[in-house]
């Protein structure tokens, strides 16, 4: 009694690793490995480096609102028109010049979502769901071993980052005590430089610790989505009434019996045909047989395929409408022929012997 209690309990233990049908079901209702920190470092990354290699046209393109504001639009009569033609004017500017940044930031996001789990379009998780308003569950979730390990992140995220940025600041501290002796253009050039540098800095490191994380969420969800013994085995009994899988299984079987049928056509001695609609391969040996026998048939397209292999391996094809259709329709793969047809196969298998011997008294 008490080995089979530790028998039902080891097989309700989850240590197998998840199917791939239990992992199409979570993908469909959204569980996947992701790190949401991978999105946010690499978005930081890319748009730094895009600043640092665009940022002198951005500073040109702010510079060119500011001269039009003062230059331009303070000298416009004052009215309804002229502030709603201002105000699309810098709309029109202003998106023109942060596009190629929301760009950017739109592909990070992308890559960094299809690096993890590919292409997703999935509306599970964007339905309501009334039991995450629960407090008693909130309450359980801020106080759960996972909020503890998000509070160490964010701590270990912190130290890092200020130690970046300490030695960064460090490192250029004589440039900065001398900002007050440099003009405004100099001043400002230096600080940007200094930004841009940091924030490479920081993002890098922070991608780091995204992947670092990413294998972290990889083994959670793995481990989450394990299955016992019984779990399986419920699954594939689940599996063997699925009509979808029966259709792909009879599939497989079907396209595997056209394979060893194709495979016997060479040991014919004679092909039966239509001559396009139907193909019989017949094979006869005296001494091991009683009857003659259909090794392979086939209907348009598969009775081409069996004439093809018939004129590579030199098979002699007898084109007799009646006998083909009737083979085609009475007799199975395997099968002999029947009594009825023993005359009608035996003028054909003799009209075969009878060519091959006059082609073999050529050849002397």
């Amino acid at each position: 009694m008490l080995l089979r209690l530790d028998l039902q309990l080891f097989a309700g233990e989850k240590t197998e690793k998840a199917t791939p049908n239990k992992r199409r079901e979570t993908r469909k209702k959204g569980q996947v490995a992701k790190s949401q920190e991978v999105s946010a470092s690499l978005t930081l990354l890319l748009t730094f480096a895009f600043l640092s290699v665009g940022g002198k046209s951005f500073i040109e393109g702010c510079l060119n609102i500011y001269r039009h504001s003062f230059q331009e639009y303070l000298l416009w009569d004052l009215s309804i028109k002229s502030t709603q033609l201002m105000f699309n004017q810098l709309l029109l500017d202003v998106a023109i010049l942060i596009a190629p940044i929301f760009g950017v930031a739109l592909l990070a996001g992308f890559i960094s979502n299809y690096m993890q789990v590919g292409f997703m379009f999935n509306l599970e998780s964007i339905k309501m769901n009334l039991g995450k308003l629960n407090p008693i569950e909130g309450a359980k979730k801020i106080f759960s071993i996972r909020s503890l390990v998000e509070l160490l992140k964010s701590i270990f995220k912190i130290s890092v980052t200020s130690i970046i940025v300490y030695l960064v600041i460090w490192n250029n501290r004589s440039e900065l005590f001398l900002l007050g002796e440099k003009n405004i253009w100099d001043s400002a050039r230096f600080v940007a430089s200094l930004v841009l540098k940091l924030g490479i800095y920081v993002s890098a490191s922070l991608l780091i610790m995204a992947f670092c994380d990413y294998l972290f969420q990889k083994f959670e969800y793995e481990k989450k989505i394990r299955m016992s013994k019984q779990d399986i085995k419920d699954e594939h009994k689940k599996m063997e009434g699925d009509p979808f899988i029966k259709g792909q299984r009879r599939a497989i079987q079907r396209q595997m019996a056209m394979n060893r049928m194709i495979a016997e056509v060479p040991k014919a001695d004679v092909i039966i045909t239509n001559p396009t609609h139907f193909a019989v391969a017949i094979r006869y040996d005296v001494a091991t047989m009683d009857a003659p026998q259909v090794i392979a048939k086939g209907q348009d397209h598969v009775a081409l395929k069996i004439k093809e292999i018939a004129k590579e391996h030199k098979i002699i094809t007898v084109e007799n409408k009646p006998l083909a259709r009737a083979l085609f329709a009475a007799v199975e793969i395997g099968e002999t022929i029947p009594e009825e047809l023993f005359n009608a196969v035996g003028e054909v298998l003799a009209y075969v012997y009878y060519q091959e011997d006059r082609y073999k008294g050529m050849m002397a």
